[in-house]
């Protein structure tokens, strides 16, 4: 399958874009710049110029594909306006590309992350929510998988809140980076609230599972870890950086306190009979232990 891949050198991207090649796909990835042009060459795949906002050239880039997987999403998270912005950019790049693909029974597969629900355990079956901060990712999201009544194969691949490589990535590595800024490993409130974790490379082997397979209009988590209470996580940040490790208070992380403030832990049971996907790569806690002072 020749696949069009937005995002490609993130830390998902960076992990799905040699999977599909290892599994004897081909792949045409989007680059804004020339560094990560050089990067997916240099990974094996073929390059488009472009950014997620250039909706002719998303457009371009499915036509020419039997499928896609669409990975890319802003950095700035720094404000609210900032994250509304980047979930803006993402609902109408999923727009065009399922405009693109319309009538023609190709696969889409794109990200969401996994919801949260009061006092149990998130699953597969369990919608997305579509108000506060991300909300909007929810509703577009949702938009893409009701296409698969107009002929597209669209699925979505939950990811945790952590997604993590050598210890960097997700929410862990944004306790991280304000560990590193602030002198001191925090945590909200208690934090004896759980967040769900995966490898980078774990979760490239669903995305090409889902691409390769999956029904249409279905979704799917990328957990490997049900859930891993944030004190602790933020103690192995602590101990491998020098720093004291306490509670902070939510706002302290910007327009992702309330998120980070909730216990929020999911399964994959579903995920795992159905598409036989098994996680092998390290834990988020033995992966924190690749952290460097």
């Amino acid at each position: 399958m020749h696949v069009f891949v937005t995002g490609g050198t993130g830390t998902v991207g960076s992990a799905v874009v040699p999977e599909l090649l290892a599994a004897g796909h081909t792949v045409l990835a989007l680059a804004r710049s020339d560094k990560s042009a050089r990067a997916l060459t240099d990974a094996g795949a073929r390059v488009l110029r472009g950014e997620l906002a250039d909706l002719d050239v998303l457009r371009a880039g499915a036509a020419q594909c039997d499928g896609a997987i669409n990975l890319a999403f802003g950095t700035d998270y720094s404000t609210e306006e900032a994250l509304a912005r980047s979930v803006a950019e993402e609902s109408a790049a999923l727009a065009a590309l399922g405009e693109e693909l319309l009538g023609s029974d190709r696969p889409i597969v794109t990200v969401s992350g996994t919801p949260w629900v009061p006092g149990r355990v998130a699953t597969e079956g369990d919608p997305l929510p579509i108000e506060g901060p991300v909300g909007g990712r929810g509703r577009s999201v949702a938009a893409l998988l009701e296409l698969a009544s107009h002929g597209v194969r669209s699925a979505a691949v939950r990811l945790p809140r952590t997604v993590h490589d050598q210890g960097k990535g997700g929410f862990a590595g944004l306790l991280t980076d304000q560990a590193r800024r602030t002198g001191v490993a925090g945590y909200p409130g208690d934090g004896t609230q759980r967040w769900p974790a995966v490898h980078a490379r774990d979760a490239a082997v669903l995305f090409r599972l889902v691409l390769e397979s999956a029904p249409a209009g279905t979704a799917w988590h990328a957990v490997a870890d049900e859930g891993d209470r944030v004190r602790d996580i933020a103690a192995v940040i602590g101990r491998r950086l020098g720093l004291p490790v306490d509670s902070v208070p939510p706002e302290s992380f910007g327009p992702f306190g309330p998120i980070f403030a909730l216990d929020q832990p999911a399964t994959s049971a579903h995920t795992r009979e159905v598409l036989g996907w098994r996680p092998t790569r390290p834990s988020l806690i033995e992966d924190l232990e690749n952290l460097r002072p």
